[in-house]
C-alpha cells in the first residue's frame, strides 16, 4: 500500500531537475522579499522547509550562518547538493524527512521559511506544531504558497485542476484557515502581503508530468467553467492562469 508520502516523493522525485529550472519557482516577488528580509539576520540558523530543488536555500545561504535543506524527496535533496557545490555555497546542509515528524532540537532555528511545500502536507496542523516546537522563542516562520480564494465556486474549481495536473496535491488554504492553522500553532501574525501568480499551462503541466488524460481532463473542465471563474483565474486560450499566492511573516509566542 503507498501511503500520501510515498505519493509525495514519487511525484517529485521524477521532476527534481525540472523544478530547479522552473522559471515560477527560481524568480518572483517572494524571493525578492526574502532576499530584502534576511540582511538583518547574518548569524541565523535557517529552516528550508521542503526545499524541493532549493531555491530559497541558495539564496540564504548567501545571507545566513547556516542553511538545513529539508524535504521528502531523495532526489530532491541530491539536485540541492550537487547546486550548492556547483555554486560553492558550503553552509547548506540536507536531510531528509517529513513535515509531521521532523528531527531536530527543540528552539533550534532562527528562521524557518516553507515555500510552495505546505499545499502538500498531509497534516498542516501537526505539521505547524512541529515548526513551533523547533523554532526559537521569538523566532521567524514564513509561509510561501497559493491560496485559495476562498468562494466556493472558485475554490473547487481550483483545488479540482490542482488535483488533476498532481496527485500529490492536498488542498490550497484559503487566508482565513492560514491564519487560523498558524494561530492555534502557537505563532503571532506579523506581516501578510498577497500577490497574484501567472502560471504558463505548457510548462506547468510538464513539470510535473500530467499525464495526457489528465491534462485533458483539465482542459475540458477549464472549458466548462463560468465566465466568472474564468474572469477571476485569468483563463487564456491555451490554458494558462492566474493564481493568488500569500506570503505570511510570522513568530513564535515565548
Amino acid at each position: 500500500m503507498t501511503t500520501h508520502h510515498d505519493k509525495v516523493n514519487q511525484q517529485f522525485g521524477q521532476q527534481a531537475n525540472a523544478y530547479l529550472t522552473s522559471k515560477v519557482h527560481a524568480q518572483g516577488a517572494d524571493l525578492e522579499y526574502l532576499t530584502s528580509f534576511l540582511t538583518n539576520y547574518p548569524n541565523a540558523e535557517f529552516l528550508d522547509m521542503g526545499c524541493g530543488a532549493g531555491h530559497v536555500s541558495f539564496i540564504a545561504a548567501k545571507q545566513v550562518k547556516h542553511v538545513t535543506a529539508y524535504d521528502l524527496s531523495e532526489q530532491m535533496l541530491a539536485v540541492v547538493e550537487q547546486t550548492a557545490d556547483e555554486r560553492n555555497l558550503k553552509n547548506i546542509t540536507t536531510v531528509q524527512g517529513y513535515a509531521e515528524h521532523q528531527p531536530f532540537d527543540d528552539n533550534y532555528f532562527d528562521i524557518v521559511v516553507s515555500r510552495y511545500s505546505a499545499h502538500h502536507w498531509q497534516d498542516v496542523g501537526k505539521s505547524l506544531r512541529e515548526l513551533h516546537r523547533i523554532t526559537k522563542p521569538n523566532g521567524k516562520l514564513i509561509i510561501m504558497d497559493v491560496v485559495s480564494p476562498g468562494q466556493p465556486v472558485l475554490d473547487i474549481w481550483l483545488q479540482t485542476i490542482e488535483a488533476l495536473r498532481d496527485t500529490s496535491h492536498v488542498r490550497d488554504y484559503t487566508p482565513g484557515e492560514w491564519l487560523t492553522f498558524l494561530s492555534e500553532a502557537g505563532f503571532t501574525i506579523d506581516k501578510i502581503q498577497r500577490h497574484r501568480l501567472p502560471l504558463i499551462f505548457d510548462s506547468w503541466i510538464k513539470r510535473m508530468r500530467t499525464p495526457n488524460n489528465l491534462v485533458d481532463a483539465i482542459r475540458t473542465y477549464q472549458i466548462s467553467a463560468s465566465q466568472d471563474t474564468k474572469s477571476y483565474f485569468e483563463l487564456q486560450s491555451d490554458g494558462s492562469f492566474t493564481s493568488d499566492m500569500m506570503i505570511i511573516e510570522t513568530h513564535k509566542v515565548i
